[in-house]
């Protein structure tokens, strides 16, 4: 039967492409479906990378049914950062059928080119931000809210297509401790005497957002700027994500670190787990997703660490201490056990290295892939 490829033009169709993904994975214990209206938001003008970025979105359909997704990306920014002429692809999902993943790389390749470009790369987002990094090993460990699952087969099917791997990442499972070293806590006082650094405290989300949300991007652009894929994020991307992401937080399991100017030189932010509670989501924040990420919030054993970044200043001078005197502690006081990394990349050892103070596993490991077209 032959594969039909269907490019995504109105919003309902955007819908369907989402609901592929979400319901490919309904039954997977493994998996962190997003949530409909996030992807909706991300993949629609609503998004402000779209005001630069060129982007296609297709289907696969085999007996009028859905059956595979790609989103292909062309962010100038990025290639002009890094000198390159590639297209992204991501949002990749396909079932278990050879045919069905050609036609969808076909299909993107065939666009990337029409476009000048001289890669296809992914699986990538519009910016770092963006879930990336095809699941490699570790398919039996539970995903989170900002990363890629996918099932074992799709790395056979990119591979046979003629991608290689670009670069890995690793993620650990960091096991918190019941009582935090202290050796920890002196080191903090130190760094901070020694360096004028003061460690904030907040009352609300608001206060952290109205004051120190432009800084900590601020911080993040500089950090991240000789990252893999890395874009620097202009105003409105910045205000798009402070809106996303800043809504959901506990105001003990961040850390931001000022200097005596009030910049901000180094932060940790991390958040409950989500993945149980999207698992039971659906895809859908209405009738009860709202509740069960409201509960994710105030009952975890899990973590996510999401942000970690030293201002250049302050690297290899034992200021990753300070933030886990203020995060760790604080973990085991409400009933975490363990933490989650998220996305390391492999060549990031300065942010790999600061594990071995904790018993860690690298539990699993994601690949971007590229190819010549």
């Amino acid at each position: 039967m032959a594969i039909e490829i269907q490019e995504v033009k109105t919003k309902s169709e955007l819908k369907k492409f989402i609901w592929f993904g979400i319901n490919l994975y309904k039954d997977c214990e493994f998996a962190a479906p997003p949530l409909m209206m996030d992807d909706l938001l991300n993949l629609s003008k609503g998004n402000p990378a779209l005001e630069f970025c060129e982007t296609a979105y297709y289907v696969a359909k085999k007996e009028g049914k859905i059956v595979g997704r790609i989103a292909c990306i062309i962010n100038p920014v990025g290639n002009d950062t890094w000198k390159e002429k590639k297209a992204r692809f991501g949002w990749v999902d396909f079932i278990d059928d050879k045919e069905v993943s050609k036609a969808l790389f076909d299909t993107a390749s065939a666009w990337a080119k029409s476009k000048g470009m001289h890669e296809l790369n992914g699986p990538l987002g519009f910016t770092d931000f963006d879930p990336e990094g095809l699941l490699i090993s570790g398919y039996d460990q539970v995903g989170t809210l900002a990363t890629i699952y996918n099932y074992p087969y799709y790395v056979q099917h990119i591979e046979d297509y003629g991608f290689v791997k670009d670069i890995d990442w690793n993620e650990y499972l960091i096991t918190i401790p019941d009582e935090f070293p202290e050796k920890f806590f002196r080191i903090a006082e130190i760094v901070k005497q020694k360096y004028n650094l003061r460690s904030l405290r907040f009352k609300s989300r608001k206060d952290v957002v109205d004051n120190y949300s432009l800084k900590i991007f601020d911080l993040l652009n500089l950090c991240y700027q000789h990252l893999y894929g890395f874009t620097k994020l202009n105003e409105k991307q910045i205000a798009f994500y402070i809106k996303l992401y800043f809504s959901f937080f506990r105001l003990d399991t961040i850390s931001i670190v000022v200097d005596e100017k009030d910049d901000v030189v180094a932060l940790g932010i991390a958040m409950p787990s989500f993945t149980k509670a999207l698992q039971k989501a659906k895809g859908h924040l209405f009738p009860l997703g709202w509740y069960y990420m409201l509960r994710a919030l105030n009952k975890n054993t899990v973590v996510d660490l999401y942000l970690m970044a030293v201002h250049p200043d302050y690297q290899n001078k034992g200021v990753n201490s300070i933030m886990f005197a203020d995060i760790m502690p604080n973990a085991a006081k409400n009933g975490y056990k363990f933490a989650e990394s998220n996305p390391e990349l492999e060549t990031n050892t300065k942010m790999s290295s600061q594990w071995g103070s904790f018993e860690n596993v690298n539990h699993k490991r994601r690949r971007a892939y590229v190819k010549s077209i």
